[in-house]
């Protein structure tokens, strides 16, 4: 499953931090809002797979907060709260909610419940043809890639380049090992076209970060930190 994005909505600093430590921990890709309004901005930027979602909050409370989202979108969303009632929960429920956990909570329940919502919802299979990594976005079926929304056009070599890293993120590849992966065994050409496709494949990307030079053996790719 590729990475999952989830925006933490609570207005208290530490709990969206320790949310947040969970989640990363567990390979989650995680951003924070303190209001709804915040949370708002996000939505329109970002390209989100589920919402946690606190009830007490100033100016909008959270059940404001999910019923305004879902006017707009099928985003899945579970409240966090440390209100525990069944009449809290049947009025989350009733506004679209997916689930609902109550604090204080573990990082197991959390990412388990959170793994669950998404098969549920159907993302699951979604998840299986399309990665995102940082920035960039690869669409295995439509055989598409954007890159902070925009799509860039990639010959076939590097678009099959690009997608062996990313599903080997974070391994060390030889040259060897990619020229067999790419052009195959009966490939008689030079190890060099290993890196000049790899030269032309930063440059479309915009970049040199994702793909680093490990130095006597090849290339790895990795997410920079934004």
């Amino acid at each position: 499953m590729s990475e999952i994005r989830v925006l933490i909505v609570d207005d208290e600093e530490d709990m969206r931090n320790l949310v947040q430590m969970y989640l990363e921990n567990a390979g989650f890709i995680c951003y924070q809002a303190s209001s709804g309004k915040a949370a708002y901005e996000i939505l329109k930027e970002k390209q989100l797979d589920l919402m946690l979602l606190d009830i007490m909050m100033p100016d909008e409370d959270g059940y404001e907060v999910c019923k305004n989202v879902r006017e707009l979108s099928d985003l899945p969303i579970i409240f966090l709260s440390a209100k525990g009632e069944e009449w809290d929960k049947v009025k989350a429920f009733g506004l679209g909610a997916d689930d609902y956990i109550v604090k204080p909570f573990s990082p197991g329940e959390l990412t388990a419940r959170i793994q669950a919502v998404i098969r549920r919802t159907g993302n699951a299979s979604f998840s299986e043809h399309v990665h995102r990594v940082g920035k960039i976005t690869i669409d295995s079926k439509a055989r598409t890639v954007l890159v902070d929304g925009d799509t860039i056009s990639l010959t076939l070599k590097e678009y099959e380049m690009l997608l062996f890293f990313v599903k080997n993120k974070g391994q060390s590849l030889s040259r060897e090992q990619l020229l067999e992966r790419i052009w195959g065994m009966d490939y008689t050409g030079s190890l060099r076209t290993v890196d000049t496709h790899i030269k032309t494949l930063r440059m479309k990307l915009g970049t040199g970060d994702y793909i680093q030079t490990i130095w006597g053996i090849g290339y790895k790719f990795e997410v920079p930190k934004e």
